[in-house]
């Protein structure tokens, strides 16, 4: 089967194909750009240079979140369209989770995936690696630069931070208290080969029910409720 995965949930984009297990082509982009101009011509152009057709999809992937609002709506809506327009099934996973399949180089490590979330918190999730797949320790959560030093110095356990929130939490968290080490920059970012290893073990859904997972309000739901709260 052939499917389609796409990452917009930071800065980077990425769009990747893979052939049942095999990655057959992945492009990304990290120039900046809003993803509604770069992601569907990435995803076109590795079909194209595959000599595979939209016709040929079988399946499309997409990171559902935690992430940046803006960025998540832009990969769902096109990978909503996709479906719809093909009518295949879709899968959504975790931005943090995808992030943790860093491929062999990660093999029997901790792994501490984290993304800027604003507001003195990153989006976070805790795993360890294991033949080659993450198996969770925490659920996706937004949570406090302070609570997760906290948490990570009682596991007494060296960790590898990954993600778009890394130098954040390397800069800031007391690397005398707990030992930190960045992934290497190419394992580092998120990234379309995660999500579609992430949906290899998930159970394909209707893109109707393929949904956000933003784990808190955005920035203009808070100002609306801090609004109503002060009349």
């Amino acid at each position: 089967m052939l499917m389609l995965a796409l990452e917009s949930s930071a800065k980077a984009a990425s769009a990747a194909l893979f052939e049942d297990e095999k990655m057959l082509a992945l492009s990304i982009q990290t120039s900046g750009l809003t993803h509604s101009r770069t992601l569907l011509p990435m995803a076109e152009d590795i079909l194209r240079n595959t000599d595979k057709k939209p016709e040929d999809l079988g399946l499309v992937a997409v990171s559902r979140g935690p992430g940046s609002f803006t960025g998540l709506r832009i990969g769902l809506a096109e990978a909503k369209g996709l479906c719809w327009a093909l009518q295949i099934p879709a899968v959504g996973v975790s931005t943090l989770e995808a992030m943790a399949y860093g491929g062999p180089v990660l093999d029997g490590q901790m792994l501490c995936c984290c993304m800027d979330a604003r507001r003195g918190q990153v989006y976070n999730a805790l795993f360890t690696v294991e033949d080659g797949k993450p198996v969770r320790l925490t659920e996706d959560r937004a949570i406090s630069l302070p609570e997760l030093e906290k948490e990570l110095i009682a596991s007494q356990e060296p960790w590898i931070l990954l993600g778009d929130g890394a130098q954040l939490c390397y800069n800031n968290l007391d690397r005398e208290k707990v030992a930190l080490f960045m992934a290497p920059e190419p394992l580092r970012v998120q990234n379309a080969r995660g999500v579609g290893l992430a949906a290899m073990d998930r159970e394909p859904v209707s893109a109707n029910d393929l949904l956000p997972a933003y784990l808190r309000l955005s920035q203009a739901e808070r100002q609306r409720l801090e609004t109503l709260e002060g009349k």
